[in-house]
């Protein structure tokens, strides 16, 4: 069974900076599409970024230029470095992994805990 395991989160001011960690056990993470979703309360859960298995990588428009998804396949992991932080950017980040359609839909089954941002003053 696949587990993810997010972490890095926390309460951080407008311009800040974090970097979220995922640990994935369970799957061969080397040959895994993985992405980083959020919600917010009262809105759906949306795309941030994704990094395929061969490190290409894709963000959604209100991230760009600000958030950088990487991995490292020794570790089982996957990072997000959100710079330049703004008050939208508050939400519960989860990551997840799947065949590159699916993480770029979105459409998971189950999903791990996340990790709250709090972007504010």
């Amino acid at each position: 069974q696949v587990q993810l395991v997010e972490s890095g989160g926390g309460l951080v001011q407008p311009g800040g900076s974090l970097r979220l960690s995922c640990v994935v056990s369970g799957t061969i993470f080397s040959i895994r599409h993985m992405g980083w979703y959020r919600q917010a309360p009262g809105l759906q859960r949306e795309l941030v970024a994704a990094i395929s298995s061969d490190r290409h990588t894709k963000y959604g428009d209100s991230v760009k230029g600000r958030f950088t998804i990487s991995r490292d396949n020794a570790n089982n992991a996957v990072y997000l470095q959100m710079n330049s932080l703004k008050p939208e950017d508050t939400a519960v980040y989860y990551c997840n992994q799947g065949n590159w359609r699916t993480v770029l839909d979105g459409h998971f089954g189950s999903w791990g805990q996340g990790t709250q941002v709090v972007v504010s003053s």
